[in-house]
């Protein structure tokens, strides 16, 4: 009886949870042929589906394996170790542009996470831009971001490279915590913070910008497997004052928090109601891969909580709600969830603390990490606004705001869509923030103590005429708003372009702020992007400084503002 019991534990740790059927889980009993066939199959779908419904996560428990891993839209792969080398892939995880002449600049939606790849070439192929994040990688060769076309990324968090990092044509790039051998190049706006090696040069010989240390962090909570086959979340420490990745030395600082205290959501069955009731219980929660289709919002309300999507997981609400409100708690960790607005209009998409909050969270913040929200494209969709953040201390930690500029219902009329970020909250950190399109300002930060490491921004393509796109006699509205009332913010390495597609529309200015002492901007750069018009572009880069974006110039910087008395 004593060895039926045992053997009946073992069975039951070794049984993966349901995960549904869109996880596929590999294990050293996993053939190369298998592997390969499966994960073939799926990218044979997902290669092209820009705007589809199908998503995937491609899970590989410890061991080594032979294999080449190509990664197209809403896929992503994890390793199930507690440290990345724990799970090591001989070939490559390879993400191209082949789909669209080597241009990665549509290369959105999919991940890379907690594994090490060796490179038989030598070199990984990584050609991505928005909303495609690597975190804690171990590339035991080179790196590659592009495929020999224009890409508009991206993204990198607690990584090591051994060899080389190739930018090429990357536009722009934010990379924390992280190191490599050498960083070939950079086009515009390349963003180091907390680096063990970042390249030499800086403004604006170099369009490199580099912060010595991560003020405050914590890396993203993983799901992985221990020795005796049992499924927990790692919640990782918080950080101050950091370089470096978490994990060179042996494991990381943090907490596991077992899969039974977990709600494993699926997308077939499960409604706002069924997930609120299980937060409601102290359960956490693990939305497994797919579209959810909310009657309501997703209600966070206990501290602590710890929200995991996997494979690009996705909320879209159907009756103009929000999809999930945050209470103003402390320490809650949403992390790799898309929202997509549906079309009745929401107020937003996801509000973090209620309005009017001033409660303090900096012994422990809640923290977002991979947060992608989409106004349109695979549908009409429309939302006031992207992300609304109350609270105060919050951290967020790599986010892209997009209306659509194409794909369908994309159009003035048919996505409208006020703003991407609205901050209310003091002592709000941004990590890597992309937002674009929106109609009106696309980030508007009203608390107190803000600041932003790397910032990337598109004005709308689709004003029908200036008249339509003006504040008040503004021309325009700026990207980066900070409320007139604000004493101190910071923004460090900023790029802000502008493609109209009508003639004669400009904006005046890419960033507006109070001119205070306290309020201070590094390293701003605009461009005025090729387009259908002749007569249009951008005037100054922060309120009046700095020199028009046109066809002409397109490109205007300025370093300091205020400038250094």
């Amino acid at each position: 009886m004593v060895i039926v019991l045992l053997l009946s534990v073992v069975r039951a740790a070794d049984a993966a949870p349901d995960f549904g059927p869109n996880v596929l889980i590999f294990d050293q009993n996993s053939s190369a042929a298998d592997i390969k066939s499966q994960c073939d199959a799926i990218y044979a779908t997902q290669e092209r589906n820009e705007f589809g419904s199908e998503r995937n996560a491609i899970l590989f428990k410890p061991g080594s394996y032979q294999a080449v891993v190509k990664v197209g839209f809403y896929t992503q792969v994890y390793g199930l170790g507690m440290l990345p080398d724990d799970v090591t892939i001989t070939g490559e995880v390879h993400s191209d542009a082949r789909r669209s002449q080597n241009s990665g600049c549509l290369n959105f939606w999919r991940g890379c996470e907690n594994l090490a790849i060796v490179p038989t070439s030598g070199t990984d192929q990584w050609t991505v831009s928005q909303a495609a994040p690597l975190r804690r990688v171990h590339v035991k060769g080179s790196l590659s971001l592009f495929d020999n076309g224009w890409t508009s990324g991206g993204f990198m968090a607690d990584s090591i490279v051994d060899d080389r990092i190739i930018p090429g044509s990357q536009q722009q790039w934010f990379s924390r915590n992280s190191q490599w051998s050498t960083w070939t190049n950079g086009v515009w706006n390349m963003v180091f913070m907390g680096c063990v090696k970042p390249p030499d040069g800086t403004w604006p010989e170099k369009p490199y910008t580099s912060v010595e240390k991560t003020p405050v962090i914590a890396e993203k909570p993983f799901l992985y497997v221990d020795s005796a086959g049992n499924y927990s979340v790692f919640v990782p420490a918080l950080r101050k004052d950091s370089t470096g990745v978490t994990w060179a030395d042996g494991k990381p600082a943090g907490k596991s928090i077992p899969l039974d205290q977990f709600y494993l959501a699926h997308a077939d069955k499960d409604t706002a109601a069924s997930i609120n009731t299980a937060l409601g219980a102290g359960k956490n929660l693990l939305l497994t891969p797919g579209v959810y289709h909310l009657d309501g919002p997703i209600k966070v309300t206990r501290a602590d909580t710890v929200v995991l999507g996997l494979g690009m997981a996705t909320l879209n609400p159907q009756n103009g709600t929000s999809a999930m409100e945050i209470a103003d708690v402390s320490g809650v960790r949403i992390a790799c969830v898309l929202f997509d607005a549906g079309t009745t209009s929401s107020p937003v998409l996801l509000q973090v603390g209620e309005s009017g909050s001033t409660q303090s969270h900096a012994d422990d913040p809640t923290i977002l990490y991979d947060i992608f929200c989409r106004i349109g494209g695979g549908s009409p969709g429309a939302a006031k606004t992207a992300v609304v953040i109350n609270s105060c201390d919050v951290i967020g930690d790599h986010a892209w705001l997009w209306r659509a500029d194409h794909g369908a219902g994309a159009g003035w009329e048919s996505n409208p869509s006020t703003n991407g970020l609205i901050v209310n909250g003091n002592n709000v950190t941004y990590y890597g923030l992309f937002v674009e399109h929106f109609e009106e300002y696309q980030t508007v930060w009203n608390g107190e103590n803000g600041r932003t490491y790397f910032y990337q921004s598109e004005m709308p393509y689709d004003p029908p005429t200036q008249d339509d796109w003006k504040n008040g006699s503004v021309k325009g509205w700026a990207s980066y708003k900070v409320a007139d009332n604000v004493k101190t913010h910071g923004a460090w390495g900023m790029g802000i372009y502008c493609v109209f597609n009508k003639d004669n529309i400009y904006c005046d200015n890419a960033v507006e702020a109070p001119k205070s002492p306290g309020v201070q901007f590094h390293n701003v750069l605009t461009f005025r992007l090729s387009g259908a018009t002749e007569n249009s572009g951008i005037n100054s880069v922060v309120n009046g400084t700095g020199n028009p974006a046109t066809k002409a110039v397109p490109k205007s910087l300025v370093l300091e503002y205020p400038a250094a008395q």
